[in-house]
């Protein structure tokens, strides 16, 4: 029973994986009509449209303390992050977010361990310092680009997954009372209509005029609903029957496809960027280690 347990959550993390690594390239179609900040909150809103019957049907669940932790979940797992991936790929290719965003399960062990007392053990830490370092060389080509500004915009995408261990942690300590859907749903709740407040006065009439807006705005839409909506209650869930940590790890394989998906798109991909990503997937398998003998 444990077997097919596990085996069901390894194929829902490879179709979450999937669904992410291909979130990246989703981002770019959009960002080339609209510009980031309006990219971030349209997917917002649509995904926050898309759960609101769910969550009008859950709003009675709530209490002071849910509300506390159901918009921290909002804010920290997917309102904040949103703008600082958008504005990220203004600057870098959806390649290089991808793999920056494998970072997730180091900053959700770090947090589990300051925050929620989880056991940690040595190869654990150096795990979080090899993963840390395979990012500062993916981030920084040089001591000039620092002082230039060059892929410094990386270190969005780095705060976004210090967010994300953030909320994955925060949904399996404090959101035990509300199924996957629940949290999901209310959590968008909270932030939706800050989104939609900031469509209404930002200035759409541009983008709208360019050919091709449609288009950009479909990718947008299936970023929302399927990458967004979708996956997020799949996540959830998948976070309250096993680890955290572990579920985090869908972020091992994400890069996978948004690699692949870059190549296609004609992207840049050097064999630094490859050794950056051996050293982060070295560092996240040592971060795990311990982790795989007592989930499920």
């Amino acid at each position: 029973m444990k077997t097919k347990r596990g085996n069901g959550s390894i194929i829902v993390l490879f179709f979450l994986a999937f669904t992410w690594g291909s979130s990246f390239i989703l981002m770019k179609r959009g960002l080339e009509i609209f510009n980031a900040n309006q990219v971030a909150a349209m997917r917002i809103f649509l995904t926050f449209l898309v759960l609101l019957p769910f969550a009008i049907k859950r709003l009675h669940q709530l209490n002071p303390r849910l509300l506390l932790f159901v918009s921290l979940s909002g804010f920290l797992g997917s309102g904040i992050p949103a703008f600082l991936f958008t504005i990220a790929q203004e600057h870098i290719n959806s390649t290089m977010a991808g793999i920056l965003n494998s970072l997730t399960p180091l900053f959700t062990l770090i947090i589990a361990v300051l925050f929620f007392k989880t056991k940690v053990f040595w190869y654990n830490v150096i795990g979080i310092i090899l993963g840390l370092f395979g990012a500062a060389s993916l981030v920084i080509n040089d001591f000039s680009s620092i002082l230039h500004g060059e892929n410094i915009y990386g270190l969005l995408i780095v705060l976004a997954t210090l967010l994300y261990g953030f909320n994955t942690n925060n949904v399996k300590n404090n959101l035990e009372e509300l199924d996957g859907m629940g949290i999901t749903a209310l959590s968008f709740f909270t932030i939706g209509p800050f989104a939609g407040v900031y469509l209404i006065f930002s200035d759409l009439s541009v983008p709208f005029a360019k050919p091709g807006v449609w288009a950009a705005f479909g990718y947008i839409s299936i970023l929302a609903i399927i990458g967004t909506a979708f996956a997020l209650v799949i996540m959830n869930s998948l976070i309250k029957k096993i680890s955290a940590i572990l579920a985090s790890s869908v972020t091992y394989i994400i890069p996978v496809f948004a690699i692949g998906w870059g190549i296609l798109d004609k992207e840049e991909f050097l064999w630094r960027q490859g050794l950056s990503i051996v050293i982060i997937f070295a560092g996240i398998y040592l971060v795990n280690k311990q982790q795989s003998k007592t989930i499920v």
